[in-house]
């Protein structure tokens, strides 16, 4: 296949004189170099065509691919990961990885959260702090976990997010919320063990990959998989395999993750973040519907490297299942999901 290759370039950004934390979420050099590898391996001809602004200027060429692997983040509003997703629905190009819908979705923690509640899958308590006089809303005991709603790689998690004293709930939201200009979601505090859990697949095709356990050394921020946490994983972080065949907490995280997946309509690959609460019982957290593909770095191919999946295997059940997705709506004449 002539697969297009769309993704946000860190480099390319510093060099526009954003900073490091503004780029935290955005793709290094050699996570496209490995990834055009992985796809030149398995027989595919690539097109590196970059961000969204390149794409649109491609598109108004008249430039065409049979699929396109994206790994765009976007750089501006709640909707910044639909923002690829939906250029490629209106010129009806297939393309890896979740739809508009998800993505805008699944960027909103606490909306996603509501999603997940309402499933009934276990999700801790939480409320949307959209201006400070939402603090006196909040309807459930301390310890707190604040965070902004829509952000990824940590940003805005540090020491400082867990929140042990109702006094201090005002102070740390105002923080926030000056500071990322979007809502704070405030969450009750889960102290328990942190898991990753990696899929593949669409649907009921959708599978787990495997789960890793996340162990902060003692040199790392305490108490939370911070945003300088992840940046230094490979220092500050151990990542234990976690099996489900010997312990039941991990076959029930596995088992939530897999529902959510489902729930949510997440497409392809991705991870599902749980956390377990004080009586040992895993807790849904977050989604990553384009979780990032760095061979070493990166939580997802991690997973695989502990299961014994090759990095070209593992970009191979994506495409394959970007595939079968294609077929089916293409079979069925729906043209509006690639």
């Amino acid at each position: 296949m002539y697969i297009g290759l769309t993704y946000d370039l860190r480099s390319a950004y510093l060099a526009q004189g954003f900073n490091e934390h503004e780029t935290a979420e955005f793709d290094r050099d050699d996570t496209i170099d490995s990834l055009e590898n992985a796809l030149n391996q398995l027989g595919h001809k690539t097109d590196r065509i970059g961000n969204l602004h390149n794409l649109n200027e491609r598109l108004v060429r008249g430039d065409q691919w049979d699929i396109v692997f994206n790994i765009a983040e976007g750089l501006h509003g709640i909707g910044r990961e639909a923002q690829v997703p939906a250029i490629l629905d209106a010129y009806a190009i297939p393309y890896t990885f979740s739809d508009p819908l998800v993505m805008s979705l699944t960027l909103h923690k606490g909306m996603t959260k509501r999603v997940i509640r309402d499933a009934g899958l276990p999700t801790s308590d939480f409320i949307i702090v959209e201006e400070l006089e939402d603090v006196a809303k909040v309807g459930f005991d301390p310890p707190f976990f604040a965070k902004p709603v829509a952000e990824g790689t940590g940003k805005g998690v540090s020491p400082d997010s867990i929140i042990r004293q109702q006094k201090d709930l005002h102070g740390a939201c105002k923080k926030l919320l000056a500071l990322y200009h979007q809502p704070v979601l405030v969450e009750r505090f889960l102290a328990g063990r942190e898991f990753t859990v990696g899929i593949v697949g669409t649907g009921h095709q959708a599978e787990v990959l495997g789960t890793i356990e996340v162990h902060l050394r003692q040199n790392a921020e305490p108490g939370v998989y911070s945003y300088l946490n992840k940046e230094n994983c490979e220092e500050l972080v151990e990542y234990r395999l976690a099996r489900a065949k010997e312990e039941p907490i991990v076959q029930e995280a596995e088992a939530i993750a897999l529902q959510a997946w489902q729930v949510l309509g997440c497409r392809d690959s991705g991870r599902i973040d749980l956390r377990c609460d004080e009586t040992g019982r895993p807790q849904f957290m977050e989604v990553n519907p384009i979780a990032g593909l760095h061979p070493e770095h990166s939580d997802l191919p991690i997973i695989c490297m502990h299961k014994g999946i090759s990095y070209s295997q593992l970009i191979a059940r994506i495409i394959k299942s970007a595939e079968q997705r294609v077929r089916q709506n293409n079979f069925s004449g729906n043209r509006r999901c690639a």
